[in-house]
C-alpha cells in the first residue's frame, strides 16, 4: 500500500520564502508571524512553524510562546492541532483570526486544560491615512525612546502588560524582560511621551513585515488619563510609523475597551477583521 506523506511538518529556514508567501495572502492579519519569520524565527531547531500542505492547499501555524494560525481552513485544523498539542510546555497564548483560533482551541482545550480567559471579539483596526490629513491634532512631544531612557520605559511597559493581561510580565529577575523592551527601544520602535522623568504615554511597533506595522502596548499613565492625551499621542504614533516604518498601520483591541476603540477611530483606524485570544 502506498503511504501518503503527512500533511503537517515542521518547517525550517529553507521554507521561509514559501512561508512568507502564505503570510502575504493577508499581510495585515499575518504581520506578527511574517515579522517573526523575517527576524529568523525559523532558524532554530524547534520548528517554530508548522506547515500544512495537501492537494495544493497550504497553511501555517506559529508555535512558540504564542500559537498563531495562518491561513488555515476547517480541514487543516485537526491535523495541525495534533501537532500543536505537543507544544503546550512553552505556549502562553493562542491568538489570531477568530475563525481560525476558536476551532483550534476547541481541539486543544481538553488536553491543555482550561484557559485563564478567552477573548472572542477583538477588532483588528487598520489605517493608511495620515491623521494630519484628517485634521487630527498630533502631539509633538511623542517620539522614539532613547537607550538612556530604558529604565523609564521598562516599568511603564510592565504596568501596561499587567493591566492588559492580568499578571506581571516577569517574576524575580527582570533581565529577560529588559532585553525585550530594550530591543524595541534600540530599534526605534518604542514611542513615548515623557514628563518630568516619567512615561505618561507609550506605544510600541511590535511587528513589521510585508509593508505593514502592527502597534502594541498602547498605554496612558493612569495619573494622566482623562486629560485628552490619547488622541493626539496616538495620532503622533501613526504619523511616525507612516513616515518612517511602513505604509500600513494596524493593531487589535479588546471589544470591551471602548475608550481605546474610540481613540483609534478618531485618528483614522477602521475595523478590517476580528481576532480572538486565548490566554493560557
Amino acid at each position: 500500500m502506498l503511504r501518503m506523506p503527512a500533511p503537517v511538518r515542521g518547517l525550517g529556514l529553507s521554507d521561509a520564502p514559501r512561508a512568507l508567501e502564505i503570510c502575504g495572502r493577508d499581510p495585515v492579519t499575518n504581520v506578527f508571524v511574517a515579522a517573526r519569520i523575517l527576524e529568523g524565527g525559523m532558524a532554530g531547531g524547534r520548528n517554530s512553524v508548522l506547515g500544512f500542505e495537501r492537494g495544493g492547499r497550504t497553511g501555517l501555524c506559529w508555535t512558540s510562546a504564542n500559537v498563531v494560525p495562518v491561513e488555515i481552513d476547517e480541514d487543516m485544523v485537526e491535523p495541525l492541532a495534533a501537532k500543536v498539542v505537543k507544544r503546550r510546555a512553552w505556549a502562553s497564548s493562542l491568538f489570531g483570526p477568530v475563525d481560525q483560533v476558536l476551532p483550534l482551541w476547541d481541539l486543544l482545550e481538553s488536553p491543555w486544560g482550561p484557559a485563564r480567559e478567552v477573548r472572542r471579539n477583538q477588532p483588528v483596526m487598520t489605517t493608511r491615512t495620515s491623521p494630519l490629513q484628517l485634521g487630527v491634532p498630533v502631539d509633538p512631544t511623542v517620539r522614539p525612546a532613547t537607550v538612556d531612557e530604558i529604565d523609564l520605559v521598562v516599568p511603564a511597559a510592565a504596568a501596561m502588560f499587567t493591566e492588559e493581561i492580568g499578571y506581571p510580565p516577569y517574576r524575580g529577575s527582570d533581565r529577560a524582560y529588559r532585553l525585550s523592551v530594550g530591543g524595541l527601544v534600540r530599534s526605534g520602535r518604542s514611542l513615548v511621551r515623557i514628563e518630568d522623568g516619567e512615561v505618561v504615554f507609550k506605544a510600541d511597533v511590535g511587528s513589521v513585515a510585508l509593508d505593514v506595522a502592527q502597534i502594541q502596548g498602547v498605554w496612558v499613565n493612569p495619573r494622566w488619563r482623562g486629560r485628552g492625551l490619547a488622541v493626539p499621542a496616538m495620532a503622533a504614533v501613526v504619523e511616525h510609523v507612516l513616515a518612517h516604518i511602513a505604509p500600513t498601520v494596524t493593531l487589535y483591541v479588546n471589544d470591551f475597551n471602548l475608550p481605546a476603540i474610540a481613540t483609534y477611530r478618531h485618528v483614522g483606524f477602521v475595523q478590517t477583521g476580528t481576532f480572538a485570544t486565548v490566554l493560557l
